[in-house]
C-alpha cells in the first residue's frame, strides 16, 4: 500500500503519545557498547562523522602551528628537515582527506534526512561501513607518524618523488592507501545522499522545494562520485609501482609522471568545491533565518551550484601551468578558472541582496557568514590572479600561493561550517551555544586568521618557496614569518574558545527548545535534538520555507505502519508517493566488513598477497551483511 498522498492533520490511527512509544521501540538504538557499534541511525553516525572531523582538525592544527614556529625565525632548528616533511605532509593529508571533505559530508549525513523530511538515510548499514572505514584510515595515517613512518612525499605526493626510486620505505604507501580509506568512506556518503536526496523526500517537497543546503550536498555528492576514482586510480598506480613493479609513471619503462599529476588534480580541484559547495548551501539556509525573510534568488543559486559543479571540472590544469604543457591548452584553462567566478558572484550578490532586503538579526552564525564573504572574495580575487599564466608562473610555489588556498579554504569553507555549528547545535544537542563566547570565537579567528596569512602574499611576493624548512637571514624574510607565527597563535586561541564553548554547551548550554531561530526548514519541525524516527508523522510540504508558511501545524501523510522500520519512498521530480520501503535494523556487519577490509588495505602495504588472502573474509563480512534474515527490513 502506498501511504496516502493528500495532507492530513489529524492523528487518526493511533493516540500521537502511542504512536511515538512504538515508532521509539523501533527505531531506538540500544544502550550500550553493542548499540554504539551496531547503530545506524543517521544522527549517531552524523554526530560521529562531525567530532571526529574536528579532532583531525585540531590535530592539524597543531602541526600547522608546529611548522609556523619553526619559520619563525630564520635557521630555527625546532624541526629537522625530516620531521619537517612529515609535518607538512602530515598537516595537508590531515586536512583535505581528513578533515575538509568528511566534515561537510558529515554534515549532510546527519541534517540532509531531517531537512527532506524522512525517517533515516538511503543505504544507512553503508553509511555505518563508512564511518568505521574513515576513522580506520585516520588512525592508520596517525599512527604511522607517531611511530616516526608519517608519509614525507607531500599531501599530493608528487612522483618521482613518491616512487621507489626516490622514497624508499613504507611512508608513500601509508599515504596512499591512506587515500583508499577516505576515498571509499566519501563515495559511499556520496551515493547515500543522491538517493536519499532523489527517492525519499518528503511528499510535496518537489524539485524547486528542496533546501539549498540539500542542493548543496546533492551536487557536491555528484562531484564526489566523479572525481574521486580519479585520486583513487592515481593512488593504486602508486603502490603498485611502488610493490608490484609496474611503471605507470617510470618514464624509462613507458610511464609518465605527468599522468599523475593529471589524475590527481583531476580529482584535486573538484575538491576544493566538494568542500566549498556545502559552505554556500550552509550560507544560502542561514542567511535566511537571521534575515528575516525567503532568500533572494533560489533558482540563481540553485543554478549557480550546478554551473560551479560543472565547471569544476574544467581547472585541473592551472595548477600545471608551470609543467609545460601547451600554451594554446593552458588558455583554455585560464578562461575557466575565470569563467567560474561568474556563478560564484551570483551566490554573493543573492546572498547580500537577502540581507539588504531583510530585517538582520546579529546573532553569532550570521556574523560567521559576513565572515566569509569577506574573507571568500579576497580568496577570490586572488584566485583569478593566479589563473593567469604569466603571473601564476612567477608566484607559483611560493607563499602566495598558500596564502590563496588557505584564504579560499578557510575563509571560504571553515567560516561557514563553524557557523553552522553554531546555528545547527541546537538541533543536534537540544541546547544553545554561548552567545558571547561566540562572538570572541568570530573576532579571534576572523582577525587571526587575516593577520597570520595575509602577510603570505608579501612574502610570496618576496620570493619565499613553499615547503622549505628554513631560510637564512639575509633573505629578509624574519620579520614577516614572525609576525605572521604571533598571529597564528591568535588563530589557534580562537580555535580553543571555540571547543571549550562546544564542550561547555553540550552539557551545560541553556535549553535549546525545539526552533530556537523561528527556522522555516522541515529539520526543526521535530523535536531538538531529534527522536530516533526523526518524524512520528512524515510532513506534507506545501512551499519552499515550510515553517513560515505552515505556523499553525505542518500537514502530515499518513499510511506508514508502525511495526516495523519504514520509509516513503517518491517521485524523483515532484515527490509524489510512490512505495513503502523497510529501511535496515541495526547489525554489527558493517564493523566487521570496514575491520576486514581495513586489515586487508593495512596488509598490502607490507605484501601485495594481502590482497588476495584478505578478500576472504572481507566476502564472509559481506554474506553475513546481506543474507536474509526472514523479514524485509534485515535484508538490506
Amino acid at each position: 500500500m502506498i501511504p496516502a498522498a493528500t495532507p492530513d492533520t489529524r492523528d487518526t490511527d493511533l493516540a500521537r503519545d502511542a504512536l511515538e512509544r512504538q515508532l521509539d521501540r523501533i527505531w531506538r538504538t540500544p544502550q550500550g557498547l553493542w548499540g554504539a557499534l551496531t547503530t545506524v541511525d543517521h544522527k549517531i553516525i552524523g554526530r560521529r562523522y562531525i567530532v571526529t572531523a574536528f579532532v583531525f582538525l585540531l590535530l592539524g592544527g597543531v602541526l600547522a602551528l608546529a611548522m609556523r614556529w619553526q619559520l619563525a625565525q630564520p635557521e630555527s632548528r625546532l624541526l629537522g628537515p625530516d620531521r619537517y616533511n612529515q609535518v607538512f605532509t602530515m598537516h595537508g593529508a590531515t586536512m583535505m582527506f581528513l578533515f575538509a571533505v568528511p566534515v561537510m559530508e558529515a554534515m549532510g549525513v546527519f541534517l540532509v534526512p531531517l531537512m527532506v523530511g524522512t525517517r533515516n538515510i538511503a543505504f544507512p548499514r553503508l553509511n555505518a561501513f563508512s564511518y568505521w572505514v574513515y576513522l580506520f584510515g585516520g588512525l592508520l595515517l596517525w599512527g604511522a607518524f607517531l611511530v616516526d613512518m608519517g608519509p614525507d612525499v607531500g599531501w599530493f605526493g608528487y612522483v618521482p618523488l613518491s616512487g621507489p626510486q626516490y622514497a624508499p620505505g613504507k611512508r608513500a604507501d601509508i599515504w596512499a592507501q591512506m587515500i583508499t580509506f577516505t576515498e571509499v568512506a566519501a563515495l559511499a556518503v556520496a551515493v547515500e545522499i543522491v538517493v536519499t536526496v532523489f527517492k525519499q523526500r518528503a511528499p510535496g517537497m518537489s524539485l524547486d522545494r528542496i533546501p539549498l543546503f540539500v542542493w548543496g550536498a546533492l551536487v557536491t555528492a555528484f562531484l564526489v562520485i566523479m572525481a574521486m576514482p580519479a585520486i583513487m586510480v592515481a593512488s593504486t598506480a602508486l603502490i603498485l609501482d611502488r610493490l608490484v613493479g609496474t611503471h605507470f609513471f617510470n618514464p624509462a619503462e613507458g610511464g609518465d609522471v605527468l599522468l599523475f599529476q593529471h589524475l590527481f588534480w583531476f580529482f584535486g580541484h573538484p575538491e576544493v568545491y566538494i568542500i566549498f559547495l556545502p559552505a554556500t548551501g550552509m550560507v544560502s539556509s542561514i542567511l535566511p533565518t537571521f534575515a528575516r525573510r525567503p532568500v533572494f534568488g533560489y533558482l540563481p543559486l540553485v543554478l549557480a551550484l550546478i554551473t560551479i559543479g560543472i565547471l569544476s571540472f574544467g581547472l585541473w590544469v592551472h595548477h600545471m601551468f608551470a609543467t609545460g604543457l601547451p600554451r594554446l591548452g593552458e588558455s583554455f584553462f585560464t578562461a575557466s578558472s575565470m569563467a567560474i567566478a561568474v556563478p560564484a558572484g551570483v551566490q554573493i550578490f543573492c546572498w547580500l541582496a537577502t540581507l539588504w532586503d531583510g530585517r538582520p538579526v546579529w546573532r553569532v552564525p550570521l556574523l560567521f557568514v559576513l565572515a566569509f564573504i569577506v574573507t571568500f572574495v579576497l580568496g577570490g580575487l586572488t584566485g583569478v590572479m593566479v589563473a593567469s599564466v604569466p603571473f601564476d608562473t612567477q608566484v607559483h610555489d611560493t607563499y602566495f600561493v598558500v596564502a590563496h588556498f588557505h584564504y579560499v579554504l578557510i575563509g571560504g569553507a571553515v567560516f561557514p561550517l563553524l557557523g553552522a555549528v553554531y546555528y545547527w547545535f541546537p538541533k543536534m544537542t537540544g541546547r544553545m551555544m554561548s552567545e558571547r563566547l561566540g562572538r570572541w570565537v568570530v573576532g579571534l579567528i576572523f582577525l587571526g586568521f587575516n593577520l597570520a596569512f595575509f602577510p603570505m602574499h608579501l612574502l610570496g611576493l618576496a620570493g619565499m618557496p613553499r615547503r622549505v624548512y628554513t631560510y637564512q637571514a639575509e633573505m629578509g624574510w624574519g620579520a614577516a614569518n614572525l609576525f605572521v607565527s604571533l598571529s597564528a597563535v591568535m588563530l589557534a586561541a580562537g580555535f580553543l574558545l571555540f571547543v571549550v564553548d562546544a564542550l561547555r554547551s553540550a552539557r551545560w548550554g541553556e535549553p535549546a527548545g525545539d526552533n530556537p531561530w523561528d527556522a522555516p526548514t522541515l529539520e526543526w519541525a521535530t523535536s531538538s535534538p531529534p527522536p530516533p524516527y526523526n518524524f512520528a508523522r512524515i510532513p506534507f510540504v506545501t512551499g519552499a520555507n515550510p515553517l513560515w508558511q505552515e505556523r499553525d501545524g505542518l500537514p502530515v501523510v499518513t499510511g506508514l505502519r508502525v511495526e516495523r522500520r519504514e520509509l516513503i519512498v517518491s517521485s524523483v521530480g515532484d515527490a509524489r508517493p510512490e512505495a513503502r520501503e523497510a529501511s535496515p535494523r541495526d547489525s554489527i556487519w558493517p564493523l566487521l566488513a570496514a575491520i576486514a577490509t581495513s586489515v586487508m588495505l593495512i596488509g598490502s602495504i607490507v605484501s601485495p598477497w594481502a590482497v588476495v588472502w584478505g578478500s576472504g573474509p572481507v566476502a564472509v563480512t559481506l554474506i553475513g551483511w546481506f543474507w536474509p534474515k526472514g523479514s524485509p527490513e534485515d535484508e538490506s
